[in-house]
């Protein structure tokens, strides 16, 4: 089993609550040295890491994402395995989140993964909808 899916598969913290959301956004920033894989499920595997601008970007476009899509006042659909120090980071999208802890008997992919590692295609059970994918290709051109 490669690294990245060990790690999708390993226990995550969820994050219940916005200020640590921005407790995380804030280590990722800090930890930004251009060696995180940024992979929207369903989109290509990414093969190279972000340059750090790209991932500083990124970060700040998912924040500005959760907090427009997600107007609840908790947050619970962000999953790290060390919020001070991570190195891998499960978003789910709120515009398609299902049961993310998998008590439907459903697997629901997350949106977005973020690791220190190369990812592999998990997008063999999800297909993405077509209006998120639009947004996450604007990022890039």
């Amino acid at each position: 089993m490669s690294d990245y899916l060990q790690q999708y598969d390993a226990p995550l913290a969820g994050l219940l609550h916005w200020p640590q959301w921005d407790t995380l956004t804030a280590a990722l920033q800090h930890a930004n040295d251009g060696g995180w894989y940024v992979y929207y499920v369903g989109e290509e595997v990414p093969e190279q890491p972000l340059p750090p601008e790209r991932f500083a970007h990124v970060i700040g476009e998912l924040d500005r994402l959760l907090r427009r899509d997600h107007q609840e006042p908790y947050l619970g659909i962000v999953y790290v395995d060390d919020a001070a120090q991570p190195a891998f980071v499960k978003i789910y999208d709120p515009n398609h989140l299902g049961s993310s802890c998998g008590s439907s008997g459903r697997r629901v992919l997350p949106g977005w993964t973020l690791s220190r590692c190369p990812p592999v295609d998990l997008h063999a059970a999800v297909a993405n909808p077509g209006g998120r994918r639009r947004w996450w290709q604007s990022l890039f051109a």
